[in-house]
């Protein structure tokens, strides 16, 4: 069985909407991104990943994946019937490849991650600026489009809803971009979306009450 350590509505939330939209079982781990520790048994986290971040994929095998754009990929091909990734050698799956590094470097690591983790004005400075015009290169692809990639949910779009559920605590209001605002309310309302982030708002709520 696959293994998922997360922390609850990290970037490792839209591979646990992969998992949950293929219908793959797993077992999850939670691990504690600021303290660095494993809440199960308080190890420390980056026995598992030396990276200390999330998420870490443990294979069946045993073998480790880190980094969501290599996670999410591999999600979606353990079962291919789920149509969460294009096939190997359709251009749509460059495609994807490509949101999932857009969506990883300019949204994720550009702005998201220096807001949560720098808190001075000039630290913040320029990611605040430079969002405005990354958020404007999804919308308007998505301008008359329900998905990122082809006619179906991929793990692209598991991990862009992520950024724009965020997108509100950082400051930035999404209902600028009316295609990022219908998008992110269409994908809230699918099944496994809806049910993984349940699960990690109620985690993060245990967590927060455990480190009061």
């Amino acid at each position: 069985m696959l293994q998922l350590y997360f922390f609850p509505m990290a970037c490792s939330l839209s591979s646990r909407i992969a998992l949950l939209e293929a219908g793959i079982e797993a077992q999850y781990h939670l691990a504690h991104i600021w303290t660095k520790r494993l809440v199960d048994d308080g190890r420390d986290f980056r026995e598992v990943s030396p990276k200390g971040a999330v998420p870490v994929l443990v294979l069946e095998n045993g073998e480790r994946l880190t980094e969501s754009a290599a996670v999410l990929q591999y999600i979606a091909d353990v079962k291919p019937e789920a149509r969460l990734a294009p096939r190997p050698g359709d251009i749509d799956r460059y495609r994807l490849q490509e949101w999932l590094s857009f969506v990883g470097a300019e949204i994720h690591k550009a702005f998201l991650f220096p807001t949560f983790w720098y808190k001075d004005d000039g630290s913040l400075a320029k990611p605040r600026a430079r969002i405005m015009q990354t958020l404007s290169v999804p919308a308007a692809h998505l301008a008359g489009r329900e998905f990122l990639v082809g006619d179906a949910f991929t793990v692209a779009d598991a991990h862009l809803t992520w950024t724009l559920l965020l997108l509100r605590p950082a400051g930035i209001d999404i209902a600028q971009w009316p295609p990022l605002a219908a998008y992110l309310e269409r994908m809230q309302a699918r099944p496994a979306v809806k049910e993984a982030i349940a699960i990690e708002m109620a985690l993060r709520k245990t967590v927060a009450a455990s480190a009061a």
